[in-house]
């Protein structure tokens, strides 16, 4: 996608140019309910899944980029590639493993589980579009392992698609519900993933217990979230954390000892303490900005209202808390 030629101004990591001033609107807004920002999520990701497709690839998470020489060379695709690797790096999730990949997208950390690692992987995403995005994605890629003419892929009697050495399917859930919805499967998981998802749930405590509930004893909670920094100032909160909270649709955000303590009051053990990984993170969000400076884009988010609009211009409030200091990306594992 081409990238605008127009004029830019910048201070710092706050790059203005000309299509964000074109459709500049009040940030920082409060959410209503709890329950009107749920469906405000689904219907965001029921309507932008294609352009997170075109724009971003199969995987819509960070990048992670840990040394100079990965900034300096790596794609997006290998810093994506590279965020998983570290989760299973500090979580030691085995091959074969069960897994449950809560707020699964668009399905690409459950192929890669899947194909690389042979494991079992149930996807849970709140979005229609998703599901059917990620299953469509998914036999493509299993039909390129079919010998022969016909490249038909069947999944089995529990929705399975076979993929590499492993299997994976998809279902549509509000991952506030997966405790109940997976009554019967409590203490049969080896692992719960969960990247870059967790912050959009209203009940955050609700997931760590319903994760203890599904995970075997011994099994991991493997996790990749946004947070805003400790201890910020109203002014910080207001000017750096309120506009993302607003724009990416997100309940308060928390801070990453609120993650550890959730969790240990769940019943979990920290396994890796979190890793604060915002500067070898960040630059998903200069790339991002770069790659939406196009008006088709611009215009499909106006007419969708103002949380289309308000989510590209969060765009740029991420880019200034990561500079800032005030957002802050981490990694973390439990155990049960």
């Amino acid at each position: 996608m081409a990238a605008a030629t127009s004029q830019t101004t910048q201070t710092g990591q706050d790059e203005v140019t000309d299509l964000s001033k074109q459709y500049d609107t009040p940030m920082g807004l409060a959410h209503s309910t709890m329950q009107a920002l749920k469906d405000r999520i689904k219907l965001h990701y029921d309507l932008a899944s294609d352009y997170y497709l075109n724009l971003w690839g199969e995987h819509i998470h960070h990048g992670y980029w840990a040394t100079d020489e990965a900034k300096a060379k790596d794609t997006k695709e290998v810093a994506q590639v590279n965020l998983i690797r570290l989760l299973l790096e500090i979580s030691k999730v085995s091959e074969g493993a069960r897994v449950l990949d809560t707020g699964c997208g668009i399905g690409g950390t459950s192929r890669f589980l899947a194909s690389e690692l042979g494991c079992t992987v149930t996807g849970i995403t709140i979005s229609t579009k998703q599901v059917e995005m990620a299953t469509r994605l998914t036999k493509t890629e299993a039909s390129k392992q079919i010998q022969g003419d016909d490249k038909t892929v069947t999944p089995d009697a529990d929705g399975f698609i076979a993929l590499g050495k492993g299997k994976v399917r998809f279902i549509e859930l509000d991952a506030e519900k997966m405790g109940e919805c997976f009554a019967s499967d409590a203490g049969t998981f080896d692992a719960v993933w969960i990247s870059e998802a967790l912050s959009h749930f209203p009940n955050k405590a609700l997931f760590f217990q319903d994760a203890f509930k599904v995970l075997k004893q011994g099994g991991k909670l493997v996790l990749a979230d946004w947070f805003k920094g400790e201890e910020l100032d109203q002014t910080q909160f207001d000017n750096d954390i309120k506009p993302i909270e607003d724009g990416m649709l997100l309940p308060p955000l928390c801070t990453q000892s609120d993650y550890v303590k959730f969790a240990t009051d769940a019943g979990l053990k920290v396994f890796h303490e979190p890793k604060d990984i915002s500067k070898d993170v960040s630059k998903t969000w200069d790339i991002s900005w770069s790659l939406v400076q196009n008006p088709s884009l611009w215009a499909f988010a106006f007419s969708q209202g103002r949380d289309g609009i308000a989510f590209l211009q969060a765009f740029r409030a991420m880019r200034r808390g990561y500079s800032n200091g005030s957002f802050r990306y981490a990694v973390v594992s439990f155990q049960k």
